[in-house]
């Protein structure tokens, strides 16, 4: 056996034994996923029924659905979107469009990368302490939690995956389309805002729906602003209820029936988050497609 089939044996044998256990890895962490899945989905499903999307949340040892928190979680997540998204847009757009290269650009993304990474009780902590303190101080009575100040943490989720998706799917578009449309007279704003960033939607929207989908599971900074309310509220000064919060509640909880909704409340939110990825993918297919 010469040098070389000995070498090549020898690049063989690692790679088989790299495949095996990139294969073993990856078939490890399926394993436990498939488990949560499968666990989620027989629970859930067994306490599926009408009355989850009609009847509020239940005292103990009464029949009751999610109703209310149903509404609490599309309520802030809504307002959470109408306020993060302008914002994420307008600070990628500038990004992208205006501060690619400079120092001030580099150091936003990297505030940005960190907002992105941070701990989301941290933020639910931040508006606590920055929102709802300070106005207690001012009007000299509790005002409490209420849905505006968990719609505001919310949005400080969404604003930084907005901001890092827009960013990228603008870099993403080719320099000669920028230049041609230079070339022809066109403005910057228009530029930007009718072809620039129409040629980048699909990822825009892409990143829109992924921020909703982190928003729509998140329990940390809810249990610090808006905390939970039992009944049916569309006070946006109030505390309302939300599907995290009451499934963790609940699953924290001695009774069975409050278990039996907090594993309905967690199967129907992980069918939400799986349309919605779904969603994300057939738009980014379809636009690759054209």
């Amino acid at each position: 056996m010469n040098t070389n089939e000995r070498l090549y044996r020898r690049r063989a044998l690692k790679n088989a034994v790299a495949m095996f256990l990139s294969c073993g890895a990856t078939a490890f962490g399926l394993l436990w996923l498939a488990w949560i899945l499968l666990t989620t989905v027989i629970n859930g499903f067994q306490a599926l029924n009408l009355r989850l999307f009609t009847q509020m949340t239940p005292p103990p040892g009464t029949e009751g659905g999610l109703a209310n928190a149903f509404y609490g979680s599309a309520l802030m997540s809504g307002i959470a979107l109408l306020i993060g998204t302008p914002i994420g847009l307008m600070a990628g757009i500038w990004l992208a469009e205006f501060a690619r290269h400079s120092r001030l650009g580099t150091t936003v993304r990297f505030i940005n990368d960190i907002l992105l990474s941070a701990p989301s009780i941290v933020l639910g902590l931040f508006v606590y302490t920055a929102v709802i303190l300070p106005l207690n101080q001012l009007s000299h009575h509790q005002l409490g939690f209420s849905a505006i100040a968990g719609a505001l943490a919310l949005a400080l989720l969404v604003i930084p995956v907005v901001v890092r998706t827009t960013d990228e799917m603008l870099q993403l578009q080719p320099s000669t389309l920028r230049e041609a449309a230079l070339a022809l007279g066109v403005p910057q704003w228009k530029l930007t805002l009718q072809i620039v960033l129409r040629a980048a939607k699909a990822g825009v929207v892409t990143g829109i729906l992924l921020a909703l989908a982190r928003i729509t599971g998140e329990t940390a900074p809810l249990l610090f602003t808006a905390f939970g309310n039992q009944f049916w509220s569309s006070n946006l000064l109030k505390p309302i209820a939300s599907v995290p919060v009451v499934i963790f509640q609940y699953a924290m909880s001695p009774f069975d029936d409050w278990h039996s909704l907090a594993w309905a409340g967690a199967l129907v939110l992980t069918l939400f988050v799986l349309v919605l990825s779904l969603i994300s993918r057939l738009i980014l297919l379809r636009n690759r497609s054209h």
